[in-house]
């Protein structure tokens, strides 16, 4: 009949059991040391044990002293590096020893190369959405301010001074020669509700037979949803007729001069600053009739201008 062996049995037989095979010589082995990056060639010897039986291993379960000792030695006692210093090993709460963990520097998001060409196709889009949608409010409030267009009238004509007389040209070609100031009222409205208009105009000049005899110009601004009438005067000196002024007799009733005024009006709005703009030109033709020797003020009849 067989009997367990007890602790005491194992732990005395163990010491007293011979060695089953011859002990093995200890070989070293050599490994470079961490602090030979600087140019030193120095090394650390560590020694490695043989051992012969797994009984002898440390990782084997043995009830051995030198299993104990052995075990005890790797979990509780102190590290040698590979310089020579001796260290101490951390442990966690839950009593394992803390291993150095090296993290890497930088992220994975420059790696990802279609996340980073999507945000920067949602900035282009977004950008285009906002210039497309801008145009587009920009169009609708021109269309809305184009039927906006300035209304002139040619309100009077009033001469203050007609001379007609002979003379030379620059050259020295004897003509008739005329010299003429007057003014000429004129009524701008501007209906517009949201703007107002600057108003300018390309000479305003009266004609005789072809030839400017009278010449002004007309500028200002005026504020929304309102009418101004301004004054502008038209002078002539000297201006040479011709062969034109040969119809011209002067007589004690006077002169009757046919004259034609023509002109055009400029309008430009403003809407949106300089972005949106809305312009209109009115041309202005007129066919008067001047008394030289009246000078009292002619109103001007709708029925003899044409406004377009």
């Amino acid at each position: 009949m067989m009997h367990a062996k007890s602790d005491s049995d194992v732990t005395s037989l163990a010491p007293s059991s011979p060695s089953r095979s011859p002990k093995r010589p200890v070989y070293f082995v050599q490994s470079p040391s961490r602090d030979s990056h600087d140019g030193d060639k120095s090394s650390s010897m560590q020694a490695t044990p043989v051992y012969n039986s797994p009984m002898e291993s440390p990782s084997h379960p043995s009830f051995g002293r030198h299993s104990r000792a052995s075990s005890a030695s790797r979990f509780s006692g102190t590290l040698r590096s590979s310089s020579g210093q001796k260290g101490y090993r951390k442990r966690n709460d839950k009593g394992w020893p803390e291993c150095t963990v090296i993290e890497e520097e930088g992220s994975y998001d420059d790696l990802d190369g279609d996340k980073g060409f999507s945000r920067r196709c949602q900035v282009l889009l977004a950008l285009m959405g906002f210039i497309l949608l801008f145009t587009v409010f920009c169009l609708i409030i021109w269309g809305a301010s184009r039927p906006y267009k300035a209304e002139v009238v040619v309100k009077s004509l009033a001469l203050s001074t007609f001379f007609l007389g002979e003379g030379s040209d620059y050259t020295g070609v004897p003509t008739k020669m005329v010299t003429m100031n007057c003014s000429l009222k004129i009524s701008v409205y501007n209906p517009a509700t949201l703007f107002g208009i600057h108003v300018s105009s390309m000479p305003i000049n009266l004609v005789y037979a072809e030839i400017p005899v009278a010449t002004g110009q007309l500028k200002y601004y005026q504020p929304r949803k309102s009418r101004r009438t301004h004054t502008v005067a038209l002078e002539g000196t000297k201006i040479p007729l011709y062969g034109a002024g040969a119809s011209l007799v002067v007589s004690g009733t006077g002169v009757k001069v046919p004259l034609k005024l023509e002109f055009t009006v400029r309008s430009r709005g403003n809407v949106v600053g300089k972005l949106v703009r809305v312009k209109h030109y009115t041309r202005v033709l007129c066919h008067l009739s001047l008394n030289s020797t009246i000078s009292k003020v002619m109103k001007v009849s709708q029925n003899t201008c044409i406004y377009d």
